[in-house]
This record gives C-alpha cells, structure tokens and sequence, in this order.
C-alpha cells in the first residue's frame, strides 16, 4: 500500500484531537485516524467513534480496531480513498502502531508528540474540559458529525473554528471516550471461559421464573483465513434453563436473552453475537395444576 503514515501521540485528553488538523496540515497528511473513525477531506468517510460504545473495554477495542469487521469496514474505504498520507492519534507509540497493524498499514514514519505542540497550559486546559465537563473534540466540521452520532449530542467545536457559537442544542457528546488501553500498563487480560459460564448461570437463575440452569456452553466465533489472519468475532451463549410453568415462554426468553447479551459484553467487554435458551422443562408448583 503506497501510503505515508506518520502519529500524533499524547496521553488522553492532552488535546491531541483539537490539535489533529493543523498537526496534519503542516505533514501534508490529507487522511486522520482518530478515535475509530477515518476522516479524509475534513468528512467522516468510515468507521465507528469509540465514543458510542456503552462500556471503557468496549470503547478500547473499537479505538484500535479490533471489534468485527470495524478494520475491515476502514481498510476498504482507505483502499477505496486513496489518500497519500494518514496521520493516526494515539495515547502512546505502541497504540499507534497496533491501530496502523489492524489496518494493515505501512510502518509509522514520523511520531509527532503532543508536548512538543502544546504548552502545559493548553493540556491542562484540555484535560479539565474532559474530565470535568466531559467535552471530546473530534477534527471535522460539525456538520459532520451528525450520521455518525444518530441519537446522541455533540459539544460545540467553537475551540476549533473560533468564538463563533455553534448550535449545540442536538450535538452533545457523552463523557464515555476511552482511547488509552485501559490494561496497557499492567499486561494481558485473560477471561476464562469458566468466568463467564458463571456469570451467565448467575444472571440467569437471578430471574424469579428460572428455576434451575441445567447446562451452559460457550462458543467462540471468528471471520478470516489463515493467509490473512482470523479477527475475532466475540462469543455465542448457549443455555439450557427449567423455568416455572405461567409464564408467556417467547416473551420471557426474549427477556432472558436481552439480559444476558448487555450484561456479559458490559462486565466483560466480549461481544456477544447470539444467546440460545433451550427449554428442558417446566417446573409446576404443587397445586398449580
């Protein structure tokens, strides 16, 4: 790929993304990767913010490309752009480099550090207004932002493009951008299987209308070849449950399936492709019948 890569990085909320335009502008790079999504032209041609995910492992994995089809859906639109060189943000070197590998990049040719740009007051600066009012600055024109953040709002960029007010009343941000890995300074995190049989069993016989969980299988779903490498695709459940007998079964399996879906990818971090419930029986309480 004839492609120029180079990095701006800087601890998070230093800044980087408010300084992300210019520091492009003056290496020429015409593409931005930022925080899951390609920017080219000054438009969000492809991915998915970080900042959509509900959960910190979730926004991790989605900042460096690693949830299903995210690299791929951005490796095409960079295939299909063509630009001559992508300036990527990242909290460190490492990161950096692991979001250019996900995207099957040329190496990284220049590194460009925040501190080297901005003054302490600027990152102090930056650092109240996103741990304390929860502002992001993502570098595009608000315009922008709006098919890409369908349901939530986004804080005014006036910092970018002057004082002139922008309207803010339907583009405000939720404080949820985690771009740092949150385990990149104390090593690998490794989930059992065993763990999440176990939260799946408990989350199950939490329900007032299960009376007993007779089996829990776990399976891992992956997309690729050997050639190219296989990208994990999160994690099907399969449970077999008794449930008391009165109950509406469809309704209440859809229920069971909801529940366990959001609270397994929000404790783990996995993303759950399916949940299968098998009925094995009912139970009847004595005098029920």
């Amino acid at each position: 790929m004839d492609i120029d890569v180079i990095a701006l990085v800087g601890p998070s909320g230093t800044g980087k993304s408010h300084k992300a335009l210019r520091v492009a502008h003056s290496n020429q790079a015409d593409a931005i990767i930022d925080d899951g999504l390609l920017i080219k032209d000054g438009k969000i041609i492809a991915g998915t913010s970080a900042k959509k995910e509900m959960n910190k492992v979730l926004a991790v994995k989605r900042a460096i490309f690693v949830l299903p089809g995210h690299a791929k859906e951005v490796r095409e639109a960079i295939e299909e752009s063509k630009p001559k060189r992508i300036l990527i943000l990242g909290t460190s070197e490492n990161m950096t480099q692991r979001i250019a590998k996900a995207l099957k990049l040329p190496e990284i040719s220049k590194y460009v550090y925040i501190e080297d740009i901005s003054s302490k007051e600027e990152m102090e600066e930056a650092r109240f207004h996103r741990l304390k009012e929860g502002k992001h600055i993502i570098p595009v024109p608000t315009v922008e932002l709006q098919p890409h953040f369908s349901g939530h709002l986004v804080n005014s960029l006036k910092s970018m493009f002057g004082n002139k007010p922008v309207d803010t009343t339907r583009r405000r941000v939720s404080g949820r951008s985690i771009v740092r890995p949150a385990f990149s300074y104390y090593g690998k995190l490794l989930i059992d299987d065993w763990a999440v049989k176990s939260i799946v069993r408990h989350l199950l016989m939490d329900d007032e209308n299960v009376t007993k969980v007779t089996e829990v299988k776990l399976d891992h779903v992956y997309e690729g070849n050997p050639t190219d490498g296989y990208e994990d695709q999160g994690i099907e459940v399969t449970a077999s449950v008794v449930l008391s007998y009165g109950k509406h079964i469809p309704s209440l399996v859809q229920q069971l399936q909801v529940h366990v879906k959001e609270h397994v990818e929000d404790m783990t971090g996995m993303l759950v492709q399916g949940v299968n419930i098998t009925i094995k029986a009912l139970f009847v309480q004595p005098g029920r019948m």
